[in-house]
Parts: structure tokens; C-alpha cells; sequence
């Protein structure tokens, strides 16, 4: 497998990773809502959001969510498995 490439299962089937996301700035608890789904852990000068067993379709619709309400997005890192 390439850095880029996507991990597939055994049935050919994209599978699904965990990943952390991460967004300039802090966001505020209302916002965190937006993401419940995501574990949020707040930094100085960052939010970190991580997924577990995100499959692509639920990676790119936390990704849409993060433009659409105006956050900057810094990262997007798949984990390794645990």
C-alpha cells in the first residue's frame, strides 16, 4: 500500500480508519456539536477532532461540516491502527 492509498478489506471494500483532524483555533461548545460523533480535545491554538473507523463517505462529510461553517483546516492524518 502507497501513503495515499485508501486500506481495503479482504472484500475489496474500502475500509474504515481512524483519523484526527485538525482545525485552527478553538471551537466553541456549540459548535463542537456539529461534530459529536469525533472525540474533541482542545489546544492552545487548535482543535483536534478524532475518528474512529471512519469510512471515506463519513471522512468527507466531517470535512464538508468543517468548511462550511468557516474553520481553517490545518491537518487531516490517518492513524495507524491500534
Amino acid at each position: 500500500m502507497r501513503g495515499g492509498d485508501v486500506p481495503i478489506s479482504r472484500d475489496g471494500a474500502p475500509r474504515a480508519c481512524d483519523y484526527e483532524i485538525r482545525i485552527n483555533g478553538r471551537v466553541g461548545e456549540s459548535l463542537r456539536l456539529a461534530f459529536e460523533e469525533l472525540s474533541v480535545t482542545l489546544n492552545p491554538a487548535e482543535t483536534v477532532l478524532r475518528g474512529r473507523e471512519l469510512d471515506q463517505a463519513a471522512l468527507y462529510g466531517i470535512l464538508d461540516r468543517i468548511q462550511a461553517l468557516g474553520f481553517e483546516l490545518v491537518e487531516v492524518r490517518r492513524l495507524p491502527p491500534s
